[in-house]
């Protein structure tokens, strides 16, 4: 039991900028019941981020005012902890050059300027489709379940994809995991599908971006590392963004238009 709350509380150390001064011991099984805890940790900050919107709603805040509170709350909350990982991610790739020079890019501490472009257009997507989602006046689970199944995005690159390198820290992560945990990491959010079917909708369509990036990522790099599971955890919210933006655009009643 001490193994599930240490492993629980370095989730949240490691995932958010929540106080938590606690000494969790760093184990192989407090590093996997951290892992197994990721989508735990994302549906509180989703949980969160649902209970800000409310407020907003209620203080009748106007709609872009709403999404860009929102937005900064969800990158507050996680010290933008991922979004590193994208402008890593983005320079190595833009940078067409042969894969050990990728690699040197994606350890260097500068940003160049397809890191800048890609965290430009990240957060301006996401404010955009929270705005939108908002607007529609769509689900509030909806917000709350994003940021656990990107979390859980990540949990599944990070067991069944290989690291690239014997060292960093995915690859000391990925030593204490097994394909076991990344359907314990669900279990969290069983609940939530059995109130909300529509939530099976979107974990299997997360399943599939999961699966294109770690085939482009295997191509691209022979590997992964953490930043690509950072970089999959934000692409991941950024899809399923999409994806609730369209299903209420096009499969419901007509929303109005922003």
């Amino acid at each position: 039991m001490n193994n599930v709350l240490y492993g629980g509380l370095l989730a949240l150390q490691f995932l958010t900028r929540l106080p938590i001064p606690v000494a969790c011991p760093w184990t192989p099984a407090t590093r996997r019941w951290a892992i197994r805890a990721y989508p735990l940790v994302g549906l509180l900050i989703g949980g969160l981020l649902a209970l800000a919107a409310l407020l907003l709603e209620h203080v009748q805040t106007p709609t872009p005012i709403s999404a860009l509170v929102l937005l900064s709350v969800w990158v507050g909350l996680t010290g933008g902890l991922h979004l590193d990982g994208v402008m890593d991610l983005a320079d190595a790739l833009g940078s067409n050059q042969p894969l050990q020079r990728r690699w040197e890019i994606m350890k260097d501490p500068q940003i160049g300027s397809f890191g800048m472009l890609a965290l430009l257009f990240l957060l301006a997507w996401k404010g955009v489709l929270l705005w939108a989602l908002l607007q529609y006046h769509a689900p509030l689970w909806w917000l709350a379940v994003v940021p656990a199944l990107g979390r859980w995005a990540g949990v599944a690159l990070l067991v069944l994809t290989p690291c690239a390198h014997s060292r960093g820290l995915a690859w000391r992560w990925q030593q204490s995991l097994g394909r076991r945990d990344v359907g314990v990491a669900l279990l969290p959010l069983i609940p939530l599908a059995m109130l909300w079917p529509l939530a099976a909708l979107w974990l299997a369509a997360l399943a599939c971006w999961v699966a294109l990036v770690r085939r482009a990522l295997l191509r691209s790099f022979n590997g992964i590392n953490g930043d690509m599971v950072g970089a999959t955890i934000e692409g991941g919210e950024l899809w399923l963004l999409i994806l609730m933006w369209s299903w209420w655009q096009f499969v419901t009643v007509s929303p109005p238009g922003i």
